[in-house]
């Protein structure tokens, strides 16, 4: 009966009947099985769900946001991770205030992509990977996966090694680079397991680590006393004058570090921690609109923070060369020894050799706060990597495993390379991977973008929330921006590798990758409305598609829709 029930329902929701730009052979394409019918009901670290406060009529209450604040911070963690930090002392060092405007740029358009993302999980129940799962054939889907796994692992990457980098550095080296990924792998694995002591714990948890960040760097900010004046003519000048090709590429490098693919992937799991009806269109709305005010808070405090960043590096060290700093550090007991050659080339940075110099110029105390910033960072956002890789695992593949099977599996596959990187490099000498990490990750972001442009502008699954013109349109120029921006960053740094083999393998995997982007982008296109593009390709929407969208509503709601 309920299988007849389905059926009529999916009759009654064909896109042939409400004019819908999906006009392809849908019925060819069996649906995955719906998780209603499954003997366990599908699960992540989501074992409670946070009440909304009702009876609440004000346009805007606080009590609803307080119930809302949560995801958003989780979410903008992936903001101030150590990839970010390093990219922002290279900008404050290289040149000095005159980014801070594409910093403030880039966390803007970060915020947009991200309100695409929390709709998407608000509206439908599910997040990115599970959408994408429903959506795309196996092939396709498989390259997905692997290909936003490539971006996780390189995160992931980036930030055990700085929170290795910290403790190699609070230790005063005593803590060797593969001894600190170790430490890090076991405390993450324990404070991944705070949600069972309840989600508003784990919530309060990430808050408190970041407010180590902004008391940190808040602090080296106050020690160094920027120029005001230069930071807000910084922030909203768009214009950097007397720049050249190191400045640019640092400009292009600092939009590769805001805006990461896995984080789209994050925040539409994360809002779905909330307890919504979503039959109620009235709760979905309000849901989304808190959810934006949230997400806007978190992320203005990610961007002070990393505004404390670049202003301390502009401020101290803009222009110093070498010798400069060498001849400061001989006059310290902070070890530096090999770091700084004797020579007037412009001082090269990365997170290590930042707290070196911070130390040789303002003493221990500004080194060691420095540092407790740095583990802070790179342990909040190790673990909303981890939560990134269980969701994108999960989703993509449906898996059916314990939860401890789940995290021990996303972990072993982020963390072997980063141990091995851990054992046979050099903690003074990690700038070179760094770079290759963010080249790795610059190559993912279509794999985020793209899809959720895709679906957020598609009435089948969005119904009323679906993206209007504006957002199509916006959001389109928006993500061939930051794809052109990230592809320049790429080209730059192949073109750097003098390398014959190198270019030919370069040239080969670029065919295979813009075959692929192109394929995700036909999608996308023929979901903004461009039905001339539409040739009976399988964009994923069958006709099958709302059932499952909605699956954790029963039929009887599901015809009340």
């Amino acid at each position: 009966m309920k299988a007849q029930q389905e059926e009529d329902i999916l009759q009654e929701d064909s896109p042939h009947d409400n004019g819908d730009i999906q006009t392809n052979h849908y019925d060819t394409v069996t649906p995955p099985s719906s998780p209603a019918d499954m003997d366990e009901p599908f699960s992540t670290y989501f074992e409670e769900k946070v009440a909304i406060p009702e009876n609440v009529n004000q346009v805007f209450s606080f009590r609803k946001l307080w119930a809302f604040t949560g995801p958003g911070f989780l979410m903008s963690i992936a903001y101030l991770d150590p990839g970010n930090i390093e990219s922002d002392l290279q900008s404050g060092a290289k040149a000095g205030f005159k980014l801070l405007w594409v910093l403030l740029g880039a966390t803007v358009i970060g915020l947009l992509l991200q309100r695409l993302a929390a709709r998407l999980g608000v509206v439908t129940g599910m997040h990115l990977a599970e959408v994408c799962n429903r959506q795309y054939s196996t092939v396709p889907r498989i390259m997905l996966w692997v290909m936003v796994e490539l971006a996780i692992i390189g995160s992931d990457m980036q930030e055990v090694i700085g929170c290795a980098i910290a403790l190699n550095l609070l230790s005063v080296g005593r803590i060797p680079l593969w001894a600190g990924v170790l430490i890090t792998i076991t405390d993450t694995f324990v404070f991944l397991f705070l949600d069972k002591y309840g989600l508003r714990k784990l919530e309060a948890f990430f808050g408190f680590l970041i407010t180590v960040m902004a008391i940190s760097f808040g602090y080296e900010y106050v020690l160094v006393k920027p120029d005001q004046g230069e930071v807000l003519k910084g922030m909203f000048v768009p214009y950097c004058a007397g720049c050249g090709p190191s400045q640019l590429e640092q400009a292009v490098g600092i939009v590769g570090a805001v805006i990461m693919p896995h984080n789209i992937y994050l925040h539409s799991a994360l809002v779905k921690s909330r307890d919504i009806d979503r039959r109620n269109k009235k709760e979905v709305k309000e849901a989304n609109k808190y959810y934006f005010i949230e997400s806007t808070i978190a992320l203005f405090v990610s961007f002070l923070i990393n505004v404390f960043v670049v202003a301390v590096f502009a401020q101290a060290f803009y222009n110093k060369t070498n010798m400069d700093v060498n001849l400061v550090c001989n006059g310290t007991n902070i070890p530096h020894q090999g770091l700084f050659p004797l020579n007037n080339e412009t001082l090269e940075v990365d997170i290590y050799k930042g707290g070196v110099v911070l130390g040789c110029f303002f003493g221990p105390a500004a080194l060691y706060i420095w540092a407790i910033g740095i583990l802070a960072a790179g342990q909040s956002s190790t673990m909303t990597g981890t939560y990134s890789g269980q969701f994108v695992m999960e989703g993509f593949l449906n898996l059916r495993w314990s939860r401890f099977a789940r995290v021990l599996l996303t972990r072993s596959i982020a963390i072997t390379p980063t141990l091995l990187v851990a054992i046979f490099q050099d903690v003074q000498h990690l700038t070179g991977m760094n770079d290759f990490l963010n080249v790795l990750q610059s190559m993912q972001l279509p794999f985020a973008l793209i899809p959720i442009l895709t679906f957020t502008s598609l009435t089948s699954i969005m119904n009323d929330f679906a993206n209007g013109l504006f957002w199509k349109i916006g959001g389109g120029c928006v993500i061939l921006l930051v794809c052109a921006i990230n592809m320049y960053f790429v080209v730059v740094y192949v073109s750097a590798l003098n390398s014959v083999l190198l270019y030919v393998l370069a040239a080969l995997f670029s065919i295979a990758y813009l075959c692929f982007v192109g394929y995700l982008a036909w999608h996308c296109l023929v979901a903004l409305g461009i039905s001339c593009l539409d040739f009976g390709s399988r964009i994923g929407l069958a006709r099958h598609t709302d059932i499952y969208l909605l699956n954790d509503m029963d039929v009887d709601n599901m015809i009340e829709r």
